[in-house]
């Protein structure tokens, strides 16, 4: 965290040595991410470019509390972007389109332009809801619906049949679904 204070600072100077920090310390893990988002090595190097102007553009007048999580979110709306630009299922991006599709049942539809509560209502619901989860049940919701994981590596990576990690997704989904409705979107469900 030292390191991405000392990041920030310098992208508050406006110093490039700030991009070559964050390269060093975050661009093997934005690589990953855009790879699995994109499944195109190509697309995911220039959307790791793009996050990279897009935290140069934004960070002087935001100061993130956490240096990845902002890196992440970036890196996702860039990779979201390309999606949308090409059609994901031609050249990859599967496991992005089958996770977002689990999670189409807790997400208002983006024509419904009269929600009671703001984007920002319900970013800070989903996450006090995911960091209520127990450990194991937040690591594979992220690993899944953050990092746009495949299941099967998901179950490997926490020692997990393939069958207990859909389970547990299922359960966890529908966990955040009923804390949802609890917190006042339930006529967005």
């Amino acid at each position: 965290m030292h390191n991405d204070s000392r990041i920030i600072a310098l992208l508050q100077k406006r110093d490039e040595q700030a991009l070559n920090m964050i390269r060093a310390a975050y661009g093997k893990l934005c690589f990953r991410i855009a790879q699995r988002m994109l499944g195109n090595q190509e697309d995911a190097e220039e959307c790791v470019n793009d996050m990279l102007l897009a935290v140069w553009q934004t960070v002087p007048p935001h100061q993130p509390e956490s240096l990845e999580a902002y890196l992440v979110t970036l890196l996702r709306r860039s990779a979201m972007d390309r999606l949308r630009q090409r059609n994901s299922q031609k050249r990859g991006g599967r496991q992005l389109a089958a996770a977002l599709d689990e999670l189409s049942e807790l997400l208002p539809a983006r024509d419904n332009v009269e929600l009671e509560c703001s984007r920002r209502a319900l970013t800070k619901a989903l996450r006090k809801c995911i960091d209520g989860l127990p450990a194991k049940a937040q690591r594979v919701f992220l690993q899944r619906y953050l990092l746009a994981m495949p299941l099967q590596e998901i179950a490997a990576d926490n020692g997990m049949s393939l069958s207990a990690v859909k389970v547990l997704l299922h359960r966890t989904r529908k966990q955040m679904r009923d804390f949802l409705r609890k917190e006042g979107f339930d006529e967005q469900l």
